[in-house]
């Protein structure tokens, strides 16, 4: 265990140092009972822009755990708590498996899912529709190059799931001690150790990328396979129990147990799946824009005339705004990152955000997105989305160019298509359009509404030529396949949907939990299969 010491406000001029003093200060114990003291992390107060402040969490180790208990009581604080080490040890049930464990996607919840179960003696099968890292990140940039789409391998499919094409970002809004686990597994594997420290960790498109090829590693080397360009096309289930599975080619696998971990974009999955009787629920999910700023701007925005402070991260926004039963909110802000073409299909225009580690880029991206309510079956928010990318894909010429508009015409409802400081980064190529043309009435104005209150928050997001490209639509999964309390498919023995493309995660730490929940479920059920 530790001591923590949180909400340690000081002068952004301070170092950081001053932080610890502070800490050891309020917890009034001997020197000698001090075995180390570290920063766990540390963010910017922006409220007041003339005056902005770093608010540092310092963790205290300590002799004993009676002596850690006396200075919680000493400091009698709010901000000064116990907080005992992630431990996740799930003990290995009695019941024997049909078959290996087989895990359908190797994006962050069938990672770890993968990672564990292989860690624990259970020699998963992983399966991956598209290609491994290497071979990904070239046919992406032949696409953004060529505008020749691979419909298997592309920003949606591949090794590392959609994350690898991301800014990285390992925050999250779930309270699950897990969320630890996973951190300490990426820096395991190769990410920055000062992961740990930030309080918007995130491991950049660049890193995460080795990161991936190190588990992938440890996977095989721990009993695991991992086949890549292997889809999962069908599922045998008999008396309510799963049997096996059909993959690329017609090879059928005996298993009793399948992970579903296919993500959001695995459309022609979700139809296989519905077909097969698997229960699959219509949820709701978000549509909108990707909005284009210069990161400069963004940093005035925030910090005042502290812009460029060194002390001072990259300028990172997140807001919300909610009118009745509709919100808008930016998701996924990319600091000094690039608008990236993220299609799956053929004939539809996509957009995500991606930066590297050190977020060096001129410009900074974000979606702006609408809440869009469940429709009434699971299939129809899918075709929803698909509506949207088909009108982006004619609306931007076909090639997989990206229709763009400067925030002022959006606004303004016209056809004045000058950019300005702004320039467009979506790698496939650009037209200028009327994207209000592209989107329902209820979503464009939302989206006005939205653009204008966040440039009271942060002055400049509504500049004149910050710059808007359509449409963003993957933001997650419209649909969910129901489980239970087990985390098996209702009516399902032995199927197990798990992470963002299950409707049960929004990002890849949350994702990555989720997956080694699962794997624990599975592990507390069954033995392990050719355990050595």
């Amino acid at each position: 265990m530790a001591v923590i010491v949180s909400n340690i406000r000081l002068p952004l001029e301070t170092e950081e140092n001053e932080a610890i003093e502070v800490a050891k200060r309020l917890i009034k114990v001997l020197k000698g009972d001090i075995t180390s003291a570290y920063i766990v992390k540390s963010s910017p107060d922006m409220r007041h822009k003339g005056n902005v402040s770093l608010v540092y969490t310092v963790g205290i180790n300590l002799l004993s755990e009676k002596v850690e208990e006396a200075a919680v009581k000493a400091a009698s604080s709010q901000f000064v708590t116990l907080r005992s080490s992630a431990v996740f040890n799930p003990l290995p049930g009695t019941n024997k498996i049909l078959g290996r464990p087989v895990i359908a996607g190797f994006g962050p919840a069938g990672m770890f899912a993968g990672l564990m179960l292989a860690k624990m003696g259970y020699n998963p099968l992983v399966i991956e529709r598209g290609a491994d890292v290497d071979r990904r990140v070239a046919a992406v940039e032949s696409f953004w190059k060529s505008g020749k789409l691979d419909i298997q391998t592309n920003v949606q499919f591949g090794e590392g799931g959609a994350g690898t094409f991301s800014d990285g970002k390992l925050t999250t809004r779930i309270n699950d001690k897990l969320c630890e686990t996973v951190l300490d597994a990426f820096v395991h594997h190769g990410a920055p150790a000062v992961l740990k420290q930030q309080a918007k960790p995130h491991i950049g498109t660049d890193k995460l990328r080795q990161v991936v090829k190190s588990i992938r590693r440890e996977i095989i080397a721990s009993g695991g396979e991992i086949r890549f360009e292997t889809q999962l096309e069908g599922i045998e289930i008999k008396n309510g129990r799963l049997q096996s599975v059909r993959l690329t080619g017609g090879e059928q696998v005996q298993t009793g147990v399948l992970i579903l971990a296919i993500g959001h974009s695995a459309r022609d999955t979700f139809n296989m799946l519905q077909k097969a009787g698997v229960k699959l629920d219509p949820k709701p999910f978000s549509a909108g824009l990707r909005i284009e700023h210069l990161q400069s701007e963004v940093d005035k925005g925030l910090y005042g005339e502290l812009a460029g402070h060194p002390r001072l991260p990259k300028g990172e926004y997140q807001f919300s705004l909610r009118q009745g039963d509709s919100a808008v909110y930016t998701f996924c802000m990319c600091p000094g990152g690039t608008v990236v073409a993220a299609a799956s299909q053929e004939g539809g225009v996509v957009t995500n955000g991606m930066s590297v580690y050190n977020r060096d880029g001129i410009n900074a991206n974000a979606a702006v997105a609408v809440s869009v309510a469940a429709f009434g079956s699971p299939m129809e928010g899918v075709q929803f989305q698909r509506s949207l990318e088909a009108a982006a894909f004619m609306a931007g010429g076909g090639a997989y160019k990206a229709p763009i508009q400067t925030v002022k015409a959006f606004l303004d409802g016209n056809d004045n298509f000058k950019t300005g400081r702004v320039l467009p980064s979506y790698p496939a190529g650009v037209s200028p359009a009327r994207l209000d043309s592209l989107l329902p009435k209820y979503i464009t104005e939302m989206l006005k509404t939205g653009i204008a209150a966040f440039d009271r928050r942060m002055p400049g997001f509504a500049a004149p030529d910050a710059l808007l490209t359509g449409v963003e639509t993957r933001t997650s999964s419209p649909i969910r396949i129901t489980r239970t309390t087990s985390y098996q498919a209702e009516g399902i023995m032995g199927l197990y949907p798990a992470g963002e493309g299950a409707g049960y995660a929004g990002g890849i730490m949350s994702a990555a939990v989720d997956g080694l929940r699962v794997a624990g479920a599975i592990i507390e059920n069954y033995a392990p299969f050719g355990f050595r």
